[in-house]
């Protein structure tokens, strides 16, 4: 297949490391130049037509960005409309980096990078997504896939309910840390102590790989044996203690404690107006996917969300300051003060509140 390198790194690289769920990040190769003619339709998320008006927006841009192509397949990952665009203005070659996956990876990427930007995806497009990533992936936590598909892990664990019989069964789940939790770990530990039972000279590491669980949980079901012990704790008892839906530290922001929930004991606090336009302005950026699924967004997130605790507890938090420590409190507060109003100052100045968007001044700006 002819291709032209337009960059000297044509080796594989690990480009953003958050594209991929779990299962590591994926591998691209450095931008080629690739003929028009040998690439192949996207196996794409998207349900309706490509949109024509988004095609004539790319058609003014140059350059575009490189398109994303499975290397196995030449189906385009993501750049179908970039693709579009490069044929209607006569071009035979566009940049491409190449994806070294698999075919069920290379849906996850698709379904990622069109969640994260360009012509965002429908809820139901990332609905029928999630539900094609769970059965390709049915060791994936359900916060794996909620950040993979733009979807809440609610969301996912419904449809993983509702597609049981599609879905292959897994005991254990994959987090977005990397970590292997069992389902429930009741059952693991059972599963320990079965295999510990007909293997007794097994080592640890041998017992958790069979049953799905950590050595650690490995060795105490091994100790709770020796004692003749139940191996599983009476708090894990007479129910299914679910753990992996929650796997992975770095999912998606929670919603911030709203001033009218629990731990609100301030009734000034909960009728106040400002407050109020907060906390709601603070709900509705946490629904944000954008937000909620970057790491800068859910870094961003924390640090509103931290100020407006700080609002709801005022009174408390002030009558429980050291005498000694004011003044170094003041200053300190002073200064988050002029950090925030540089903050708001630099996305006033970058439109990100006023202004009518313009669709022709916008062009070199579109995430395609």
């Amino acid at each position: 297949m002819p291709v032209r390198a337009l960059a000297e790194t044509t080796g594989t690289s690990t480009g953003d490391g958050d594209e991929l769920a779990c299962g590591g990040t994926p591998r691209l190769t450095g931008v080629v130049m690739v003929p028009v003619g040998v690439l192949r339709s996207a196996d794409s998320p998207r349900l309706g037509e490509m949109d024509v008006q988004h095609i004539r927006r790319l058609m003014a841009a140059d350059p575009l960005p490189p398109i994303i192509v499975h290397r196995s397949t030449m189906r385009v990952i993501d750049g179908m409309h970039r693709l579009r665009a490069a044929v209607l203005t006569g071009r035979t070659e566009v940049n491409v980096r190449f994806f070294e996956g698999s075919d069920e990876d290379a849906f996850v990427v698709a379904v990622r990078t069109n969640v994260r930007h360009g012509l965002h995806l429908s809820a139901k497009e990332r609905s029928v997504a999630a539900k094609r990533i769970l059965i390709s992936h049915p060791d994936w936590s359900d916060r794996a896939v909620a950040a993979a598909a733009g979807l809440s892990m609610k969301t996912v664990a419904e449809i993983r309910k509702r597609a049981s019989e599609e879905i292959p069964h897994s005991h254990t789940r994959l987090g977005l840390d990397g970590r292997v939790r069992p389902v429930d770990a009741a059952a693991g530990r059972r599963r320990a102590a079965e295999y510990i039972q007909r293997h007794p000279q097994a080592s640890l590491r041998m017992i958790a790989s069979a049953a799905g669980v950590s050595t650690g949980t490995a060795r105490d079901v091994r100790n709770r044996l020796a004692r003749h012990e139940d191996p599983v704790p009476s708090g894990q008892r007479g129910g299914h203690v679910k753990v992996a839906s929650r796997a992975g530290g770095d999912g998606p922001a929670r919603a911030p404690v709203t001033a009218g929930g629990r731990g609100e004991s301030d009734g000034r606090r909960r009728a106040d107006p400002e407050h109020r336009v907060c906390r709601d302005a603070l709900a509705l950026l946490c629904r944000d996917p954008s937000l909620r699924f970057t790491k800068t967004g859910r870094m961003l997130l924390r640090m509103l969300d931290n100020r407006l605790l700080a609002s709801m507890h005022r009174d408390q938090i002030i009558a429980s300051i050291p005498p000694h420590s004011k003044d170094t409190i003041l200053a300190a507060a002073r200064q988050c003060i002029r950090v925030w109003q540089e903050f708001a100052d630099e996305v006033t100045k970058d439109g990100g509140a006023e202004g009518a968007y313009d669709p022709v001044a916008n062009v070199p700006e579109i995430s395609y």
